[in-house]
């Protein structure tokens, strides 16, 4: 085998791969591959919302590098990626730095990332073990990425102190002034306690048990990375939260720039599995975030080791048509002893460089509509292309990037939120009306700002209201009212508590029919079309792949209606008993592997069980009723009562036929006397037949059977 292979300008070097792939996701890394090899990145979006697929969403989607996509990084350095798979923020690497060295066990998936980015002259991809590969490494690398990689430390180095030794070893890696970034779940994340399951078990709940059930993944809360960083030597710890989470980031969050109330409102991200759903998320965020505790609950964490970077919030604008991809950063510097912030909107690709001159334009054009009216317009100025290392390769003109003042103060929205909450409907209107008042000046004129939504508007202390955002500003004559509809709106659809507010009496405030209603809400499709190119968002990417998200009114436990009762349920006994905390329904909670048939009341289905638990117990329905043993079978094994392998609360009225004068009538595999292998199939097949329980008392006292 040849040590270097080349796949177009892409180096891989196999010196240290074993010759087999002895990680591998099956048929789909095949589908990865053909997609690699025979089309675009270009066409990536187009195949994904073709093939509705979680693993081709998951690799392929742009979104997977916004969350190194904000790091500075420039042409002058070098930058390691650990863990490298399908490519997915390879690519990003590649357009930042000088040099991108990239490690991975598999060589299919090395093979994708080579296809995905053959034009990267300045990737070599090594393929193996990372032990082995690792003392191989220079030690001057200006950044290591670890992204979605730390969690494996275990498998990575086997030691008793797996992820401090580690983080140890990619440390002598680090030139000195470069950094190491780590992106991970947070153990804790709010979205394990509102139903998902942990996304590398796909169990719920593992993760918040500090998984009880072992393997070798491993997350961790904000301290708890922050002590085994400490216990490393570092001092220079920068946290950041990815909003939704690493994996698909939109926004991201420092202890600097923390989101806002009411800022959290995309948390349905369950596309690899269903998931439940058991409180708003978005409600239960805005009450973490008023109380302070957010970064404890973040769904995930960027941790960046070494000099602080600049940037403390990012937000993208990438599931746009090419024209309007943009970012928003705010950075912050410390000059003479005196903080500085700053909000610069950036170009994400070539095609959006009109997109962000026109900002700087629509600033001079608006200030001069509103000039001598009650309505400031927030400073903007084009960028220097100069004026910072980390932006030069995207700044060759200055129209590239545009920045703005940085202002404190409230925006209308949290203040009209305020009047909300302490039912002040008054006053309510009274912002409103003001709100109108401002934004009509001079309304005859032909240049408006079409999203002067409430959160674009800002109030400083002295009573000033600034507007901070005008990207949508169109050379055309806009009636008031439309701005104004809007705004209500998209007020009203981001936060199901505003519902209190009447929308009948602003419709009669603006003087817009029902009729005008509908055609400015048809408007607003049509603008979010425009802007998005007619491409799916990731909402409806979601529905599309079709995973189900179970609300806890429908979860059999939570509902006394009857059809519940045919539920079966499984209860686990690992050494502590049978308990309801270690029990799941069958029709909502199967995995992948298993299967259930009900017809009829039959009950069909195959349970796969891996080794040391000490028994099982089947409750075939929630009622009283009468069940024929069709089939039990242990790894092929027939089981029967009589072998004394099963037992019964139930009393036996024919062959294998028994029946049960409870509503919770169990049948219970001790598997503690089986034989067991590292997974074990259970086979079981019931033929149920729910019976009023003074029927089956009567049978029973009767001995009619």
């Amino acid at each position: 085998m040849r040590e270097i292979e080349e796949i177009g300008k892409i180096k891989l070097n196999l010196r240290h791969y074993a010759g087999e792939d002895f990680y591998c996701d099956g048929e789909i890394e095949d589908e990865l591959l053909e997609i690699a090899r025979n089309y675009a990145q270009v066409e990536y979006p187009r195949i994904i919302e073709e093939r509705k697929n979680w693993e081709i969403l998951y690799h392929f989607s742009a979104q997977r590098e916004n969350i190194v996509e904000w790091l500075p990084i420039d042409k002058s350095m070098k930058v390691l990626e650990v863990g490298s798979g399908c490519g997915a923020i390879t690519g990003a690497l590649a357009k930042k730095a000088g040099e991108v060295t990239c490690i991975d066990l598999s060589k299919k998936r090395s093979m994708i990332n080579a296809y995905r980015h053959m034009d990267a002259q300045n990737v070599t991809i090594h393929v193996g073990n990372f032990q082995d590969i690792e003392p191989d490494l220079p030690c001057d690398y200006d950044c290591i990425c670890l992204i979605g990689v730390f969690e494996y430390g275990q498998a990575y180095i086997g030691s008793e102190h797996p992820y401090e030794d580690f983080l140890r070893i990619i440390e002598k890696h680090r030139k000195t002034s470069g950094y190491i970034a780590i992106a991970i779940e947070n153990k804790l994340g709010l979205k394990y306690w509102a139903g998902c399951k942990e996304d590398h078990l796909g169990t719920w709940f593992s993760s918040l048990e500090d998984y009880p059930e072992g393997g070798a993944v491993r997350t961790f809360t904000k301290d708890g990375l922050v002590r085994i960083a400490r216990e490393c030597g570092f001092s220079d710890i920068s946290m950041y939260y990815p909003y939704p989470d690493y994996k698909f980031m939109t926004t991201l969050y420092s202890d600097e720039r923390l989101p806002r109330a009411g800022e959290l409102s995309a948390n349905l991200r369950n596309f690899d599995r269903e998931r439940l759903q058991l409180f708003d998320e978005k409600q239960v965020f805005d009450t973490l975030i008023k109380e302070g505790q957010f970064p404890l609950f973040s769904n995930s964490y960027m941790m960046l080791l070494g000099a602080d970077p600049l940037v403390k919030y990012v937000k993208y604008s990438n599931d746009r048509a090419d024209a309007y991809k943009i970012k928003t950063l705010l950075k912050q510097d410390t000059v003479d002893g005196k903080i500085e912030k700053r909000i610069e909107k950036h170009m994400l690709c070539e095609a959006a460089k009109a997109h962000i001159g026109q900002i700087q334009h629509a600033y001079e054009q608006l200030s001069e509509r509103f000039k001598g009216g009650a309505l400031a317009i927030n400073r903007c100025k084009a960028g220097d292309p100069f004026e910072e290392k980390e932006d030069m390769q995207m700044a060759e003109s200055a129209n590239s990037y545009v920045v703005f003042e940085y202002l404190e103060g409230k925006t209308l929205e949290e203040l009209l939120d305020e009047c909300l909450e302490k039912n002040d409907i008054d006053k309510f209107h009274a912002l409103f009306d003001e709100y109108l008042q401002k934004i009509s000046y001079h309304d005859e004129l032909p240049i408006t700002d079409y999203d002067l939504v409430f959160a674009n508007i800002l109030i400083t202390a002295d009573g000033q209201w600034h507007v901070i955002d005008y990207e949508w500003t169109f050379p055309k004559q806009v009636e008031t009212k439309e701005i104004a509809f809007r705004a209500v709106y998209c007020y009203l659809l981001e936060n199901e508590k505003r519902n209190k507010l009447n929308l009948d009496s602003i419709l009669q405030k603006l003087d817009i029919s029902e009729a005008d209603a509908e055609q400015y809400r048809q408007q607003e499709m049509k603008f979010q079309k425009f802007v998005t190119g007619k491409r799916m968002s990731m909402a409806e990417i979601r529905d599309a792949i079709g995973q189900p998200v179970y609300s806890l009114a429908e979860l059999p436990m939570a509902s006394p209606a009857e059809k519940h009762k045919d539920k079966v349920q499984i209860y686990e006994d690992i050494g502590e008993g049978f308990s309801e905390e270690r029990s799941y329904f069958l029709d909502a909670f199967l995995d992948q592997e298993s299967s259930e048939e009900f017809v009829s009341g039959k009950r069909r289905f195959t349970l796969f069980i891996e080794e040391g638990k000490k028994a099982l117990r089947i409750d075939p329905c929630s009622d009283s009723c009468i069940v024929r043993i069709e089939e039990m079978k242990w790894n092929d094994m027939p089981l029967t009562v009589k072998s004394k392998r099963l037992a019964t609360n139930g009393f036996r009225v024919g062959e294998d036929v028994y029946a049960f004068a409870t509503k919770d009538p169990n049948i219970t595999v001790r598997l503690s006397e089986l034989e067991h292998k590292r997974e074990n199939r259970l086979q079981v097949s019931l033929q149920v037949a729910r019976t009023p329980e003074d029927i089956v008392s009567h049978m029973q006292k009767r001995g009619l059977f």
